[in-house]
């Protein structure tokens, strides 16, 4: 039923799709064995293939299993991956209809084998590839930091047990949820065809941090893989508990300012104006200046609230694309953060803490320190850190210390350079470094708490102070109304 009530929507998305490929040239620059097949011939595969996944549903014991020629022409490899459709039936006995990228007929065929399948048949066409893109694969989805540090712990885990590699990925596209489990297979492949880890992680472009795979490269070189994982699965667990301490520090005062502002919005729109119409109904009254200041308030947030959210929104959108996408306007935001009291520190701490966390884990598994810079140029989202490092890359290109580019960095505590200093001259920065990310973080820890344990209190006295003041400005003047009437008397 679901199945029916989409048709008409993947239909017209797949149609606007089509167009875009014939029109763009895309869908005729295909050039693969198959594109000598004319139209007619894959609408006669189509079938072909149809009435074969019908019969294997049914049970028929007639269909055999996919014979392919390991020398013949469905050898021959794509100069990249494409996408093939597959019918087969898995370990468990179940009938499945699937995609896979790969270079060439046999090499979907021998991993489709490796997992236990029995196939009956592998094909592609330009209208597979064409409308079936999206089922490629799960290159470019980003994994969030806890699965991370679970994907760390578990393939470290196989690895120590004498788990091949691939055989470890299996496992875990098992284990995960739909999107990491087509990525996981499609990395099982690629190991499969002889690529180093590092490689396969690299080509899953956006997914891995960069960190994580110089740590590898250098890891594939000392052959300490288990330990570099681990290492990483710590790193990344003490980046997760930094962001969910700042997550929670500002949880509650959150909740408080926005409370604060429907509190006090409600009170302008709906109470104000029932107090306004008693006050016209006083005549020769005295209303006091306050009284008149939050009765015109309110009566231009009735006329005009639904415009000052609007532009409220549309400056903090325009703020988040400036950010996003204008270097100067990044950088000044992120100077002017830096400068604000108490919450500079928070900022410079946690920057710090970064930077020498991860460049100690980069020294210790022996990764150049140039390699290291651009890791570390592409870990930090700060421009006045990315600044420093890119200063240092180019002092190092010229001869000179990594300490040069951090000397008289407002933004860079003095003993934080002095610990650089110390480790280039004792040949121990590494060490050092670890020194000083548990020193940083440390302060860093104890200035969120701080930070926690002051904005609670002054939000509630903001909200106490406003609805107190709004409340007082609207029934001093009653109080007013009332001496009168007992003086008339």
């Amino acid at each position: 039923m679901k199945d029916v009530l989409l048709f008409p929507f993947n239909f017209i998305m797949y149609f606007f799709k089509g167009l875009y490929y014939i029109f763009s040239g895309k869908f005729l620059r295909v050039k693969d064995i198959e594109s000598n097949k004319t139209i007619m011939d894959e609408i006669r595969d189509g079938r072909k293939n149809a009435a074969l996944r019908k019969n294997l549903k049914k049970g028929s014991t007639s269909e055999q299993a996919m014979k392919i020629d390991y020398n013949g022409s469905e050898a021959t490899k794509y100069n990249k991956k494409i996408l093939w459709e597959y019918t087969a039936i898995n370990s468990s006995g179940n009938l499945v209809k699937g995609y896979f990228e790969a270079y060439s007929k046999v090499e979907v065929h021998s991993f489709l084998l490796s997992e236990g399948m029995t196939v009956y048949d592998i094909r592609t066409s330009r209208w597979i590839r064409l409308l079936h893109s999206n089922l490629a694969g799960s290159k470019g989805v980003k994994m969030k930091n806890r699965d991370l540090i679970f994907f760390l712990t578990q393939l470290s885990t196989y690895i120590k047990a004498g788990i091949p590699l691939a055989e470890s990925f299996n496992i875990l596209t098992r284990q995960y949820k739909k999107k990491y489990a087509k990525m996981f297979r499609s990395m099982m492949y690629d190991l499969t065809m002889g690529d180093n880890f590092s490689t396969v992680l690299e080509k899953q472009g956006d997914s891995f941090p960069s960190i994580l795979i110089n740590m590898v490269k250098a890891s594939e070189l000392t052959g300490e893989l288990p330990e570099a994982l681990d290492d990483m699965a710590e790193y990344f667990t003490e980046l997760e508990n930094t962001r969910k301490e700042m997550v929670s520090a500002l949880t509650y005062p959150t909740i408080v300012l926005v409370f604060a502002i429907v509190v006090i919005t409600f009170i302008m729109l709906y109470v104000v104006p029932r107090f306004v119409e008693i006050y016209d109904t006083m005549e020769g009254s005295h209303v006091p200046a306050f009284t008149t200041f939050v009765i015109n308030t309110s009566k231009f947030m009735q006329h005009w609230a639904w415009l000052i959210f609007l532009v409220l929104f549309l400056i903090i959108i325009a703020l988040k694309i400036l950010y996003d996408h204008v270097y100067p306007v990044k950088k000044g935001m992120q100077w002017l953060f830096m400068h604000i009291p108490v919450i500079g520190d928070i900022i410079i701490y946690r920057e710090v803490t970064t930077f020498t966390k991860t460049f100690a884990s980069l020294l210790s598994h022996n990764v150049f320190i140039t390699d290291s810079m651009n890791v570390l140029n592409r870990v930090t989202k700060n421009e006045i850190y990315r600044s420093m490092i890119l200063e240092t890359i180019d002092n190092l290109a010229h001869g000179d210390k990594i300490s040069t580019a951090f000397k008289n960095q407002w933004a860079f505590p003095i003993p934080a350079y002095e610990m650089i200093v110390t480790g280039e001259k004792t040949g121990q920065l590494a060490e050092m470094m670890k020194k000083v990310a548990v020193y940083y973080q440390e302060l860093h820890r104890n200035s969120v708490t701080r930070v926690k344990s002051l904005i609670e209190p002054i939000l509630i006295i903001f909200l106490t102070v406003c609805v107190g003041a709004i409340v007082l400005a609207v029934v001093v003047p009653m109080f007013n109304m009332y001496s009168s009437v007992q003086n008339y008397y």
